[in-house]
């Protein structure tokens, strides 16, 4: 089985001086590989064109595929299509394609067309052009010597477009791919390396051409199998069947078989139960709700919410007791326990959950130290109630409540769910 090497360069200063997170390159390395393409390197230069051109021919020494990002703007600085004329000795033409995308955009958004912006549709003249069908500059195809070059816009939004509506169906039909085959489980509550410890012998015993990821994040671990080969039909029936022997060994942590986000977990078994959720927020100030509400058909399943950041509002609108508030402090048991029956009781849903902490970077106490969480989940029946201590920094601790709410939410559903017949 030929594999196929590819090399991401990703252009421009803000890369190199952190003022840019590149997101680029892990999006175009994810969408590689499901076709069969494995990414060899991840290559940042600055908007220098020595710089640029070394890049180039560096990595066309071995790799067969290199996908370039960046530069393609219509300002000075934006130097990627004049260094691709040397590289590839073209001269630029006017791209009448690309002409009528530029002009369409803004008559839409009935802006004023100067000459700069025009200048988007220039292209070198030995390109194969991949329609932007999100912005003006369009992607450009070239190759030289056994060896494919991409060049896509920088801003996130158009790139992905592009890889998605051009380059990757593209790629699939100018080169030979072996078949890749992914099946990804979802797992919470456990680290991942007790989870490697559970599961090594499974590991150690999968054949060659089949690999185990763990992909940790924020109190959660996924598990995805990959196997490659040249025979699609057996790798799948492979995994599959590896991914069967998988599941039983994880299943007491496992939330979804299926790469799928945790708030989408949670949202699909609401919809399956046909149940509703509210959400009492003080610490993670609508996190939460956000979450639920960014997946699609999230009204099926949520019905509001209230953040409660301030101790009158818990008063207010939750009927948190003040001599609670008083005794126990906005952190606690008590307090958390009376927020999400409050939030229950107010928008009638079938269950809630309810946050209370100390996300920092101060306000804690010798007896309640930054990280200092309660979560509650409830029914209208019933309250749980649990105490968690977080050690990063705000925004991690913001991220790492919600996460583990979700998580006590899915598993308070379904024990209610399962008690209920």
């Amino acid at each position: 089985m030929k594999e196929v090497n590819a090399s991401i360069i990703t252009i421009g200063d803000e890369l190199l001086i952190g003022q840019t997170i590149d997101t680029n390159s892990a999006f175009i390395a994810q969408e590689l590989n499901k076709i069969g393409i494995w990414v060899k390197r991840r290559v940042a230069v600055g908007d220098v064109k020595d710089e640029i051109l070394t890049a180039l021919k560096e990595q066309s020494k071995d790799c067969q595929v290199i996908i370039i990002t960046g530069g393609l703007g219509p300002t000075a600085d934006d130097i990627t299509k004049p260094v691709l004329c040397e590289y590839f000795n073209s001269g630029m033409i006017i791209n009448e394609e690309a002409l009528q995308n530029v002009k369409a955009i803004f008559t839409k958004l009935n802006r004023p067309l100067i000459q700069r912006n025009l200048k988007q549709a220039e292209v070198p003249d030995n390109c194969f052009i991949l329609p932007n069908l999100r912005g003006t500059a369009p992607g450009m195809w070239f190759e030289k010597e056994e060896v494919i070059y991409i060049s896509l816009p920088g801003v996130p939004h158009e790139m992905k477009g592009l890889m998605q509506h051009s380059v990757i169906p593209k790629l699939k039909e100018k080169l030979i791919l072996p078949a890749v085959v992914h099946r990804t489980l979802l797992t919470g509550g456990i680290g991942e390396s007790m989870l490697a410890d559970a599961i090594q012998d499974f590991e150690n015993n999968l054949p060659p051409h089949i690999k185990l990821a763990y992909l940790p994040s924020y109190g959660l671990v996924r598990l995805r199998l990959t196997g490659r080969s040249d025979n699609t039909e057996l790798v799948e029936k492979e995994v599959e069947g590896q991914f069967k022997k998988l599941k039983p060994l994880v299943i007491e942590w496992m939330i979804a078989d299926a790469d799928v986000s945790l708030e989408e977990a949670v949202s699909e078994l609401l919809k399956a139960k046909k149940k509703t959720v509210a959400t009492a927020e003080s610490c993670t100030g609508g996190y939460i709700a956000h979450l639920i509400t960014s997946r699609r058909g999230s009204s099926a399943i949520y019905k509001g919410g209230v953040v409660s950041y301030a101790n009158e509002v818990k008063e207010n609108m939750l009927g948190v007791r003040a001599e609670t508030l008083q005794q126990f402090g906005a952190v606690s048991e008590q307090t958390v326990t009376e927020m999400v029956q409050g939030v229950i009781r107010e928008i009638d849903a079938d269950y809630a959950v309810a946050t209370s902490g100390i996300m920092g970077p101060d306000g804690g106490s010798t007896e309640k130290p930054v990280g200092t969480v309660w979560i509650a989940v409830a029914n209208k029946e019933k309250v749980k109630a649990g105490k968690y201590f977080f050690r990063f920094d705000r925004r991690r601790n913001i991220e790492m409540t919600a996460q583990t709410a979700l998580i006590l939410l899915r598993r308070w559903v379904l024990e209610q769910e399962a008690g209920n017949h």
